[in-house]
């Protein structure tokens, strides 16, 4: 064996194996000092013999390993690693060779003495192993791992190294970790203990003392580079030479060192990185933050709160005057912020969820609680209804399909931050009647998608009275086109007029304030669909919301126009115009007589007419009792056809009254009915448990206030829906 270093041929490997076959069956035992313990039987000598060839090979190898001990000592770092590895890559080679030629000792002594339960007995090539684990690696491998650490740290300092050395040096580590307890399992016992651990521990001061230095003389901004590149550099060089295994520690090990034990002034920085909007950096920090546990709550607090402020201050400037502020102007002041930190969190915080939810938190705040809410809680929600009215309306022109429906959407990126929907839904629908009436939306679909994206958010109860608005149209259009053919099947002349049918229940419109005498030839027409209506549909009865009708007439009488005016105008100012057909000048008394209109309804449409200068004031400097009103024959206008059916603020802002006041008397009802729904499922329910319940059926519609839902209670304490039971329980009283 002895020649075993310098290799062999064929015929030498052959002889060998032959030797060992013969060795281990041989039936003579004479000559063999271990023949006095023959019993009767071939197979116990050729036990023993196989035993001591066996013994015979565990010599050799442990000789041949203590010559390497004495060689190991001559040589220090890398010349000491290239010879190990040289050594080691020798010797299991020649380990498989012998294995081999020792395969018939290995089938059947040595399986024979492991079946027996021997823990000492390996089969030739793990003995192999074995041998180089306690003889040899035992005495050096203390010496071989500083030498690869240090190998490791000149990498570290920027130098070029054999990394090849290092992996084969993992790869004996690693070989070596066999269990004791069965010759046929491995672990990484050995790799982890004399590897991994002092690995660890060198990297882990390597960093220490490098980012300590680094932070002390660079910025948190460079240093965020610096401790980019090493993590990078870590994970690079797990793939080039290390093990798989030591991925996770190592990776944990720099997360600790390069990041957790700087966090603090990582943090710090934040707020700086912010207000300058750095955000290449501040996607450095989070990447870097978030390798440790809870590294970005304290980044999520400040996110939040500098959103909130960043929104707080954007509507500040434009709110300058809550009454007159534009809703186009406040709107886009909110989506403006909004937008600004979306892109942020989806660029540099890569979309994650709680930077989301404080993303959101803080835009519910600034969009529910500013400058212009401080006029009045429901301002955001109105405003948003309002700049969708203006969107939709027919005056939006020259918008694209695309465009507005960008901008829908936009529209309800704010409504999702509304925590008042009941509002919205109430002006919006208010706007909505009067487009549909007025025939004033810009497009159905535009129409259709909107209502379609508010059922999507808040589900169909939400969106009912609005389809069945649009469904009333429908059956309107059918009703007139019905109405035309019976009036020529009647041969009568009629104007040319169209009529709505509006359901009380669906449609947020009230009766007219005041009476009113319409002109002759429009209650002519208006009794004439009224039979034909009640023909198709006994029983039902029609309200005139004359308030709501309009129409259009020419004027002739203006002197030298190329081509006669047409004066598009509500139902009471054409009632008010037709008088003038008569005579050329009519009070203030005669034309209320005539009209039947109260001061409220008769004053806002004289004083339209008298601005756009179709008529003129006589005898009196103010619209009242005691004027005369004249015929203005020198009307000039630079368009055809004048629109003279423009609302008064003073009626926009009484509508906004009682819409407010709407709102409130619904919240009133919708809390009874969830009261009064939920005890009727539980029967019985401690005060408190009911308030808080309460909140949470209702808080998709509204915010309730506790002392708004203790009122409703004592409401249906006194109509008798609930009654009070002993420890502050309320019962539900069928």
């Amino acid at each position: 064996m002895t020649k075993l270093r310098e290799g062999m041929d064929l015929k030498a490997y052959m002889g060998i194996y032959t030797a060992v076959h013969n060795f281990c069956t041989s039936q003579k035992a004479v000559s063999f000092p271990l023949q006095s313990h023959v019993i009767g039987s071939s197979q116990r000598g050729a036990h023993l013999l196989g035993e001591d060839l066996y013994k015979k090979l565990t010599e050799y190898l442990s000789e041949h390993l203590l010559t390497l001990v004495e060689e190991s000592r001559t040589h220090t770092d890398e010349a000491l690693l290239a010879f190990y590895t040289r050594e080691w890559q020798r010797y299991t080679t020649a380990a498989k060779y012998i294995d081999n030629m020792f395969s018939y000792l290995n089938r059947h002594w040595v399986k024979r003495e492991i079946d027996e339960g021997k823990k000492t007995v390996y089969d030739v090539y793990t003995l192999h192993l074995v041998q180089w684990r306690d003889v040899l690696f035992a005495k050096i491998s203390e010496k071989v791992m500083a030498a690869v650490l240090k190998l490791v740290e000149k990498q570290r300092n920027g130098e070029t190294i054999e990394h090849n050395q290092i992996k084969q040096v993992v790869s004996s580590f690693v070989s070596l970790g066999l269990d004791d307890g069965n010759s046929s399992k491995t672990t990484l016992d050995v790799y982890r203990y004399h590897f991994e651990r002092p690995f660890l521990e060198a990297t882990k001061v390597f960093y220490q003392n490098e980012s300590n230095q680094f932070v002390a003389e660079n910025s948190v901004v460079e240093y965020m580079k610096k401790a980019e590149a090493r993590l990078n550099e870590e994970e690079e060089r797990v793939k080039l030479y290390l093990h798989p295994e030591i991925a996770i520690p190592l990776k944990k090990a720099c997360n600790q060192v390069l990041i957790a034990d700087h966090s603090a002034i990582l943090r710090d920085e934040f707020q700086v990185l912010l207000d300058n909007d750095r955000e290449e950096d501040m996607a450095r920090m989070y990447n870097l933050l978030s390798r440790i546990p809870d590294g970005l709550d304290p980044l999520r607090t400040k996110f939040e709160t500098h959103v909130r402020n960043a929104g707080l201050e954007a509507v500040a400037k434009v709110a300058s005057d809550a009454d007159k502020l534009e809703p186009k102007v406040y709107v886009d002041a909110l989506l403006e912020i909004h937008t600004q930190y979306q892109g942020l969190v989806k660029r540099a915080f890569k979309d994650e969820p709680e930077f989301t939810r404080s993303l959101d938190n803080a835009c519910r705040e600034f969009v529910n609680r500013n400058e212009v809410c401080k006029s009045g809680s429901n301002k955001s929600p109105e405003l948003l209804a309002k700049y969708t009215d203006v969107l939709l309306r027919k005056s939006n022109t020259g918008v694209e399909d695309a465009e507005l429906e960008n901008t829908l959407v936009q529209i309800m990126t704010v409504f999702k931050y509304i925590e008042d929907k009941d509002v919205f839904q109430k002006f919006y629908s208010r706007m909505l009647a009067r487009r549909l009436v007025h025939s004033n939306s810009s497009s159905d679909d535009a129409e259709t998608s909107m209502i379609s994206k508010l059922k999507e958010a808040c589900g169909f109860e939400y969106t009912n009275k609005l389809q069945r608005m649009f469904q009333d149209m429908q059956i309107s259009k059918d009703l007139n086109a019905g109405f035309r053919e019976h009036v020529q099947t009647l041969g009568t002349k009629g104007l040319d007029s169209s009529y709505s049918i509006l359901g009380t229940g669906f449609w947020p419109l009230t009766a007219p304030g005041t009476n009113f005498n319409p002109p002759e030839e429009v209650a002519a027409d208006c009794e004439r669909f009224s039979r034909f209506y009640k023909n198709k549909h006994e029983g039902r009865k029609l309200t005139w919301l004359w308030q709501l009708c309009k129409g259009e007439v020419k004027a002739n009488y203006v002197k030298n126009p190329k081509m006669p005016y047409t004066f598009q105008v509500s139902c009471y100012q054409m009632a008010i115009l037709l008088l003038f057909n008569e005579k050329d000048k009519n009070t203030y008394e005669e034309i209320a007589s005539a009209t039947q209109l109260n001061n409220d309804a008769l004053d806002p449409s004289l004083g339209i007419l008298l601005k756009a200068k179709v008529l003129n004031l006589e005898g009196a400097t103010k619209v009242g009792p005691g004027a005369t009103f004249a015929l203005n024959y020198d009307f000039k206008s630079k368009k055809l056809r004048v629109n003279l059916n423009v609302g008064m603020k003073s009626e926009t802002k009484q509508e906004e009254a009682e819409t407010n006041k709407t709102i409130e008397e619904d919240r009133k009802l919708l809390l009874q009915s969830a009261i009064v729904r939920i005890m009727k499922a539980r029967k019985r329910m401690k005060h408190q448990q009911l308030v808080s319940e309460t909140i949470n059926q209702i808080r998709a519609r509204f915010v309730p206030k506790v002392s708004d839902i203790k009122k409703c209670i004592e409401i249906l304490l006194d109509k008798e829906y609930l009654e009070r039971l002993d420890d502050d329980d309320i019962g539900y009283l069928a």
